[in-house]
């Protein structure tokens, strides 16, 4: 039974016309700081809790989140298995572990639209997977259904609804197993028998149901019999946000750049399904026979009554006219003995809303991003509020330094410290913390349960400041950043990172020895406080392989250049090297600095082991000038010329212009969903083909095609894939010059692919092509078309599915040779 007192708390909220009106007396900024206190408020009163389930970044369905998070002010959080790392990338070249990365980032801003908070198990995103089975063959079953128990019993969710459900063979294996994951991890979390490990730091929790999402055909719902079913009208408008949910969904959905996923708000009445899959049935709410969490707390009535009077006095004119109640609230939420993580996240919420009213700013500046153990960082605080209330600031604790500042903090009067310190030796940098250690069965290495489940670290340093307010005592931490003013952008604030003292860079990610020949690797080293003198190391090489030259010392920039000569090797194909510099004290260094910088999310900083691969091939080509029409980004370009031809990037301006003097043009990635300008010159480029030209296209992806007109005959794309590397691939046109000239083409160049051998294959096409490999996924059907070749007039074309973007960067030798002989049509010596 829920008390009277109660039931009068947890009924909907319906906004009083004084409120609306009230909205158009007061500035802007100050409706817009009232709006988000009051709907924080509604936040703060609830206390139902949801845990969405998907596979991917991109996968979840922001709409129901948004709904649940801003209209049942419910506490939502998405748990993605995996950070996207297999996925492919619009916006850039990173791919792999550097696109998890963006991936991750991407969801953060997500969250932050739409309300949600994210989570992540260790489960590496290796590719499309066909169905549950081969993807559970790559995952540790175990591991990740621990993952997810660890995530509930933390979250402690009263619902859980997934985005997919269990049928496999509908959608991507990856999708399916989130679903069938869920499902079990739904049935175990509240029993302590199991994973009794992570009773150390949490409880056995107990999910009350769980749903997965219905999908919706053409706003029509497949409704089966003898199922219960829930709809939520996630196309309403919220009069505090001043937006339908669909707007912020649709908002949401657009942070995910990287995939393209720009996406434009639907308009009117939108439902939304959900299918009960187990537990508990309803009749009315899926929340229904929740017992509110105020109810475990001997206060919780008191603390429930405070909130639900503060929300129907609240003044909107006046925020800060709020604080004392607030303050009353936190007096009351402090009192709790109870270790809860519910009643922690209040406190902060609370602590949240009581800032935001004072208008409040904080800042804990750095003078650089980028600094390294031990050095010293001049940075400085600037805290300032806009309302009458009296602040009494204490003091402010960096590291082990203790600054007593002693001053008072009010009506718009912003005060600033400068502050020296020194970063401690040993003090850990900022490398995410699922990079620490290596990968283990397609999962992340995590060694310390308590990161498992977070999205991303901790800041890398921040004070804590202390402070009085209203006779009530606040901590508050303060996270070290770096400030700077962009001409175009203003005001931007990133992360401060640490970073190693001394990094490596290698420029080459792969060199060739091409014929026996003689190969260079340039290395620079960098040093964060002085040069240390010491050698460079190659691992996997012994002396008579290579020879290190210094070749320029950068005094200014505390930097040396190094050239690695390599000759004499005797391993023939592929093998990975790593570079470490070794001081003249034994030190020894063997990581590098990678940025990656992108205006939609926080910078990125990572500190990989530094190698490069080593291919020594035979391998025939010709010194002809290559043209590369960009397409959605890849690192091909800089394969070719690496391999020893000249590549010139073709713009839009020279794509009308005399396409002759190359004697092959390659588009990239993507390039007829993304290039207008090469879409719009079609013709011109048939026209290099007819004349004798030679034309490389790229794989394109069937949504969002700018042209279908992709050759001088006509082709369709598919969906069709091939996503296990090491699939057999059957040679049907032996004889075919591709598979002979220059390069003889064997069947041990179709071992050690990485990822899949291509997606998105022609599904039908002309027969005027012909299509020299058949490839095949287990249980499959085969396909030919992963590689379509055509002679038009004088020249030669090709479009090719394989997925010549991973293989080529990845120096996979066999396709490397397979690449030279598609570019060396016609050029046959």
């Amino acid at each position: 039974m829920i008390p009277n007192q109660l039931k009068q708390f947890y009924k909907p909220m319906r906004l009083c016309l004084p409120f609306i009106l009230s909205l158009f007396f007061i500035g802007h900024l100050e409706a817009q700081r009232s709006a988000s206190v009051y709907h924080g408020l509604l936040k703060l009163q609830e206390t139902k809790k949801v845990l969405y389930v998907a596979a991917h970044p991109d996968d979840e369905n922001t709409r129901l989140i948004a709904y649940l998070a801003n209209e049942e002010m419910a506490d939502v959080a998405y748990l993605s298995l995996t950070r996207g790392d297999g996925g492919q990338n619009l916006i850039g070249k990173e791919l792999g572990m550097e696109l998890g990365m963006i991936r991750t980032q991407e969801l953060l801003k997500a969250r932050e639209t739409d309300g949600g908070k994210q989570f992540f198990s260790r489960a590496i995103d290796f590719g499309y997977s066909r169905n549950p089975n081969e993807t559970l063959n790559n995952w540790d079953r175990k591991k990740l259904l621990s993952d997810v128990v660890w995530v509930i019993r933390n979250f402690q969710p009263d619902i859980i609804i997934t985005r997919f459900n269990t049928t496999p063979g509908i959608t991507h294996g990856h999708h399916t197993t989130s679903a069938i994951i869920a499902g079990e991890a739904f049935k175990v979390s509240g029993d302590p028998n199991v994973f009794p490990e992570q009773l150390d730091h949490v409880k056995p929790w107990s999910a009350k149901r769980i749903f997965w999402n219905a999908y919706s055909w053409g706003g029509v719902y497949d409704q089966k019999p003898g199922k219960k079913y829930f709809e939520f009208p996630v196309g309403s408008f919220n009069p505090i946000l001043g937006m339908t949910y669909s707007q912020i969904a649709a908002n949401s959905r657009t942070m995910h750049k990287s995939q393209g996923f720009g996406a434009t708000a639907s308009i009117g009445r939108e439902m939304d399904l959900i299918e009960l899959v187990d537990g508990k049935t309803f009749d009315v709410s899926p929340f229904e026979d929740l017992e509110p969490r105020w109810l475990q707390l001997s206060n919780g009535n008191l603390i429930a009554d405070k909130i639900s009077h503060l929300i129907n006095s609240f003044d909107f004119v006046a925020p800060a006219n709020n604080i004392d109640q607030l303050i009353e609230i936190k007096k009351e939420l402090n009192k709790v003995q109870k270790n809860l993580p519910w009643v922690k996240e209040k406190q902060e919420l609370v602590d949240q809303l009581i800032m935001e009213t004072l208008g409040w700013r904080g800042l804990f500046l750095s003078d650089k991003e980028l600094n390294f153990p031990a050095a010293t960082v001049h940075s400085k605080i600037i805290l300032n509020q806009v309302t009458n209330e009296n602040i009494k600031i204490n003091s402010f604790q960096i590291l082990d330094q203790v600054i007593s500042l002693n001053t008072d903090l009010s009506n718009n009067k912003a005060i600033e410290k400068e502050l020296d310190f020194t970063i401690p030796k040993d003090h850990l940098n900022s490398q995410p913390y699922w990079l620490r250690n290596q990968p283990e069965n397609n999962l992340y290495t995590v060694k310390d349960q308590k990161r498992i489940g977070k999205a991303y670290n901790s800041p890398t340093i921040s004070g804590q400041l202390t402070f009085t307010l209203s006779g009530e005592e606040f901590q508050m931490d303060l996270p070290l950043q770096f400030r700077y003013n962009d001409r175009v952008n203003g005001e931007i604030i990133q992360p401060f990172k640490i970073v190693p003292e001394v990094a490596i860079a290698v420029k080459q990610d792969n060199v060739f020895l091409l014929n026996e020949a003689s190969g260079i690797v340039d290395v620079m080293v960098n040093f964060g406080k002085e040069i240390k003198e010491g050698q460079i190391k190659i691992e996997g090489l012994n002396d008579g392989e290579y020879k290190v030259n210094e070749t320029f010392r950068d005094l200014k920039n505390k930097a040396i250049h190094f050239q690695v000569a390599l000759s004499n090797v005797e391993a023939e194909g592929k093998s990975a090297h790593q570079i470490s510099y070794v001081t003249d004290n034994d030190e020894v260094f063997d990581k590098g600095v990678k940025r990656i910088l992108y205006p939609h999310i926080p910078n990125l900083t990572y500190f990989p082991n530094v190698s490069f691969n080593l291919i020594r091939l035979n391998l025939n080509l010709s010194s002809q000038t290559i043209g590369y029409i960009p397409g959605a980004g890849d690192k091909v370009p800089e394969i070719l010329q690496n391999l020893g031809y000249q590549v010139e990037t073709i713009d839009a301006t020279q794509l009308g212009s005399d396409l002759q003097k190359y004697g092959t043009i390659i588009t990239g990635i993507r390039a007829f969903n993304v290039n207008q300008d090469m879409v719009s010159n079609r013709d011109a480029l048939m026209d290099y083909v007819k004349a004798g030209g030679n034309l490389i296209v790229q794989y394109n992806t069937t949504a969002s095609l700018l042209s279908n007109e992709f050759g001088p005959y006509p082709l369709t794309l598919s969906r069709d894939r091939v996503t296990v590397e090491d699939s057999p691939v059957k040679v049907l046109l032996k004889n075919n010059p591709v598979l002979n000239q220059p390069n003889a083409i064997e069947s041990v160049d179709f071992d050690g692919w990485v990822q899949e051998r291509g997606l998105y294959f022609p599904g039908s096409w002309d027969e005027r092509y012909q299509s020299p490999l058949l490839m095949q996924d287990p249980d499959e059907n085969a396909s030919k078309g992963s590689l379509l070749l055509a002679q038009y007039g004088k020249g030669t074309y090709t479009y090719s599915g394989i997925s010549w973007f991973r293989l080529l960067p990845a120096g996979v030798p066999g396709a490397i040779k397979l690449f030279v002989n598609l570019i060396e049509q016609g050029h046959e010596k």
